[in-house]
């Protein structure tokens, strides 16, 4: 017998506040505090680099990742563009989606947020096969 591995919530959002997604430290504490506030567990601090653009669609913004117990948290955001794309992947079951996003909302002013949902794992064993 199989059940699922965890769940994967990704989350793009359009017509952000471009000073909040060009802020280092609120992408920064936008990766620190969501996992407690999930009820996981960070085994590190998140980590948020800028990236300068490209000439072919990134405009630049930054990038942040930090790792749970559970699994990790990511962002990228590109203030020029009013948007950003986050994934929250955990292998716990029940994520509060609606949670995640007003917090991803309330972090950067979007104006509109599209979401995808994702069972992972479909067929993950139910014990260890080796």
């Amino acid at each position: 017998m199989s059940q699922h591995f965890g769940e994967h919530l990704t989350l793009d959002g359009y017509g952000g506040n471009e000073t909040q997604l060009d802020n280092q430290q609120v992408v920064f504490d936008f990766l620190d505090k969501l996992p407690e506030l999930l009820g996981m567990h960070k085994m590190t601090e998140p980590e948020v680099f800028h990236s300068d653009g490209n000439d072919i669609k990134d405009p630049g913004g930054w990038t942040g990742v930090v790792t749970i117990a559970e699994s990790h948290i990511s962002i990228h955001t590109f203030p020029k563009r009013g948007f950003a794309s986050a994934d929250v992947y955990t292998c716990k079951n029940g994520m509060d989606n609606d949670f995640i996003i007003k917090y991803f909302n309330e972090a950067f002013g979007f104006k509109e947020i599209e979401t995808h949902f994702l069972l992972r794992g479909a067929k993950y064993p139910a014990e260890n096969i080796y």
